[in-house]
């Protein structure tokens, strides 16, 4: 058996077959025909169990639409697998920071754990690329109010990896559709449901795997020792990311704002009661935890369960559960209820489904498709990264933009602070901050750590 060194090795001067090519529409083809040249650069692409993680997936789709030069991760199996399955001719690197500087690309993807996407994004458009950030993008609300910023300095363009605003044969979008159209009635709510997280640990530390820059990989982030379950699991440590609420809430959180019309703002209150595993005291002080100035055991840290109600300025609310029930039938655990006066949908990843639906005429169902089109800003939707390519042709913002991407997750940033603090929270979303509250304000950034070249 090779090592990860020979395997390495190996693949900078062999080939793999690369797998079955993409069957292009004509719509496709023109996509790619128009940006087939464009350096794709490609940073965090993942490995092993099941090959690639969403990161190696989405630079895979981006490879089909321009022409890839590098990929980059910290695990050299990873560099090599990646560029292996895509002919073995790729420059790899270890240290995003190089590949910048030396290849310079166009386009850039960043499939890394959550806590590098801005650093890394930041970095890829003050270089000059357009980029393609895997969800969710930020790791606190300053991260958002500080990229946002970047794309409209550097006017490039930006697209993150909620594919719900693309995907799921339109469902999500009609459901926005129908809402927006009136036909729930007024006084439209949302509810959401986005399931658990688990609550395990302590866990052993043991060696970092070889071929791994642990020290890369951990980055801005308070240092630790490695264990499998930091690192394959990273989602639920509030180090590195925001546990479901910034996992499935980046996406049906974002859809149901959208619908609600607060996709440019954001609620102006906050309540929420949860639950969080056996390693977390009560009254923790989150604050100098998460800047590495006190430690917990070494275990999942995010919230297990939880019932969040978000209420906006015009008196809409959205219930964030993790697992949804109320009298009438209704229970669920993944997915969004919304409630009007005149009537409620449902709608997850498998389904739309209510009285509403049912009802549509053909004349009804063609309104629709007419809404769906301005919603998607006139481009035809289905396929994420074909939208960010002819994004790029045409230099105007895809469908998942930094700058609602950004509201979208300064709702689930909002969430998981008030279950830290545990109480109800003010926030203003114009001048984003919370309202005579310096601890929960505190709780918007977050200390970094120096990376080392």
């Amino acid at each position: 058996m090779k090592t990860r060194r020979e395997f390495l090795k190996h693949s900078a001067t062999t080939g793999a077959l690369i797998s079955t090519p993409y069957i292009w529409t004509s719509s496709y083809a023109r996509a790619h025909d128009l940006n087939s040249k464009l350096k794709v650069a490609a940073i965090g692409v993942g490995g092993s169990r099941g090959r690639y993680n969403q990161g190696g997936h989405i630079a895979r789709r981006a490879a089909e639409l321009g022409t890839m030069v590098a990929v980059c991760d910290v695990d050299d199996l990873h560099t090599a697998e990646f560029n292996n399955d895509l002919g073995g001719k790729l420059n790899m690197y270890r240290d995003y920071r190089e590949l910048l500087e030396k290849e310079k690309p166009e386009v850039v993807t960043v499939g890394t754990p959550d806590h590098w996407h801005v650093p890394i994004s930041i970095a890829a458009l003050r270089a000059g690329a357009d980029v393609y950030c895997e969800k969710p993008l930020t790791l606190t609300i300053q991260e958002g109010i500080d990229i946002s910023k970047v794309v409209e300095e550097t006017g490039r363009v930006f697209q993150v990896g909620t594919q719900q605003r693309s995907s799921n044969e339109n469902r999500f979008l009609k459901a926005i559709a129908i809402v927006q159209s009136g036909r729930l009635g007024k006084n439209v709510n949302a509810y959401v449901a986005i399931g658990g997280a688990p609550g395990e640990g302590p866990f052993q530390s043991t060696a970092v795997p070889e071929g791994l820059d642990w020290e890369m990989w951990v980055g801005p982030a308070p240092a630790a020792e490695y264990s499998e379950e930091r690192r394959k699991m990273f989602r639920w440590w509030y180090e590195y990311s925001g546990g479901k609420m910034t996992d499935w809430g980046a996406h049906h959180i974002d859809i149901a704002q959208w619908a609600l019309g607060h996709d440019h703002s954001g609620p102006v209150e906050v309540s929420a009661s949860g639950k969080f595993p056996p390693i977390v005291p009560d009254h923790f002080n989150w604050d100098a935890y998460l800047d590495g100035d006190i430690s917990l055991p070494s275990g999942y840290n995010t919230v297990t369960e939880f019932s969040i109600d978000l209420k906006y300025e015009n008196g809409a609310v959205m219930s964030v559960n993790s697992h949804y029930k109320r009298e009438g039938g209704i229970d669920f655990e993944n997915g969004i209820l919304f409630e009007g006066d005149a009537g409620r949908i449902f709608v997850n990843r498998g389904k739309l489904e209510g009285k509403p639906v049912d009802n549509l005429s053909e004349k009804d169902n063609a309104e629709l498709e007419t809404r769906i089109t301005k919603l998607y800003k006139g481009k035809k939707p289905g396929h994420h990264m074909r939208n960010f390519f002819e994004c790029i042709e045409d230099r105007e913002q895809p469908i998942s933009d930094v700058f609602t991407h950004h509201r979208t997750m300064t709702s689930c940033h909002l969430c998981n602070i008030a279950l830290m603090l545990g109480r109800d929270l003010k926030w203003d979303p114009k001048q984003q901050t919370f309202v005579g509250d310096d601890q929960a304000n505190a709780l918007k950034s977050r200390k970094s750590r120096e990376v080392k070249a």
